[in-house]
């Protein structure tokens, strides 16, 4: 496995009815996954124009230590509770050119 760090973008749009539901429980992700080991950012963000749109920007040591985070208790968690109001979740893996 290579230590190249993996950039994420993930694109979360939950459904009209269930925004602050999906908000509530991506910003229960922010303290755990930050303190995991090889987590080098994780930034939650929401689209101005659409507040249904969440964006998370992540940088990992590398893609073994994302894998670790999305096999985690905290987003296995946060499934249970969100994946019925979530109407699209988009993991974009990106490696930095410069």
């Amino acid at each position: 496995m290579s230590n190249t760090p993996l950039t994420i973008v993930a694109n979360i749009i939950a459904k009209e009815d269930k925004i602050e539901l999906v908000k509530t429980e991506l910003s229960k992700l922010i303290a755990p996954t930050r303190a995991e080991q090889g987590c080098i950012s994780y930034d939650m963000h929401q689209n101005n124009e659409n507040p249904a749109h969440f964006v998370f920007y992540e940088t990992w040591q590398d893609e073994a230590v994302m894998q670790q985070h999305l096999d985690s208790q905290h987003v296995k968690d946060f499934l249970a509770v969100s994946e019925d109001a979530m109407a699209k979740f988009e993991l974009i893996k990106l490696t930095k050119l410069s």
